[in-house]
């Protein structure tokens, strides 16, 4: 397996890997409260529209993976955020997640940012307990983008299915 830039051939993987989360969302939280994430996750061609950086784990051929790390802007400046994270279930467990999370902490670095940071679900394993072990630590009051960020999720009706926290990660320059 190896970790690589998105290209633009992989980009209609990139919706049915993060689907294929779901079950494990609904299996986890419950039908009723996962709903909110059930939707249609945005296209990879609508992912890679936006500023930032799509890098996939590819497996012999195959997209088994992706992190999508944004270039978002505020009042603060621009900032390096990682709006999301999949692994196909029957690839999870095998450090991928961890390899792609290490590629997105690059990313932000190469970009020249001090900060990697992201929104998640707090009491779901594979989120906030994983995140902390990878060295994100929560953001007690969000302000700027991930104030931003928070409230678009409330309105969403992420909040329904569960804790929601803001994560930041220093990212130490070479």
């Amino acid at each position: 397996m190896r970790l690589r830039s998105a290209r633009p051939s992989d980009l209609r993987h990139l919706a049915p890997i993060e689907e294929s989360g779901g079950a494990l969302f609904v299996e986890h939280l419950g039908e009723q409260r996962a709903a909110p994430l059930l939707g249609d996750p945005p296209s990879g061609f609508e992912r890679a529209d936006r500023p930032g950086e799509i890098v996939v784990a590819d497996d012999e051929g195959t997209v088994v993976g992706f992190v999508h790390v944004l270039w978002l802007e505020d009042a603060e400046g621009t900032h390096a955020h990682l709006e999301q994270l999949s692994v196909l279930p029957s690839r999870g467990r095998r450090g991928i997640g961890r390899a792609l999370v290490g590629q997105a902490v690059d990313e932000a670095r190469w970009a020249g940012h001090d900060e990697l940071t992201l929104c998640t679900f707090r009491d779901v394993p594979w989120n906030g307990p994983f995140y902390a072990r990878s060295g994100f630590e929560e953001v007690v009051r969000p302000t700027g983008h991930l104030a931003a960020i928070r409230e678009a999720e409330r309105v969403l009706g992420l909040d329904e299915c569960g804790p929601r926290l803001a994560m930041r990660r220093v990212v130490t320059r070479w």
